[in-house]
């Protein structure tokens, strides 16, 4: 029952994924093809709530659920690492017309497809878990 909470918070998410049509592999496809500007739209908006939510939280001091105050810690200055991951994270992205963050929605929308990706994100996740300790960071 203590996770409660955080199952609905995600069936509020598939919910709003599903009618702001961001699990649609044709919109997916529009993006990378800049065609339609509607990905774009809810990413920047995305974008721009986080800027305003971190500036919140840091300038109020806003405490997590056990009290303790949310800190950011500083980022590595090397912009190679996230050129690579990010190319990575996109090539994956687009092969698959599905974002990690819906895949479950995806499930749920009746895309069975998507349990092949969600199976190979575990399964690389699981080899950079193996790989960690010996790439540069």
């Amino acid at each position: 029952m203590k996770y409660l909470k955080f199952i609905l918070v995600g069936i509020v998410f598939g919910i709003m994924f599903t009618k702001a049509e961001i699990i649609s592999w044709f919109r997916i496809y529009e993006m990378f093809r800049f065609e339609s500007f509607h990905m774009y739209g809810v990413i920047g908006s995305a974008v721009f709530l986080s800027l305003i939510s971190n500036q919140i939280i840091k300038n109020f001091k806003v405490k997590n659920l056990e009290g303790q105050v949310i800190e950011f810690p500083p980022k590595d200055k090397g912009i190679v690492r996230y050129i690579v991951g990010g190319t990575i994270f996109g090539m994956g992205w687009a092969l698959t017309g599905a974002c990690p963050g819906p895949l479950y929605t995806l499930v749920g929308a009746g895309a069975y497809m998507a349990l092949v990706v969600i199976f190979f994100a575990i399964v690389g996740t699981w080899i950079y878990g193996v790989f960690k300790d010996k790439l540069p960071h």
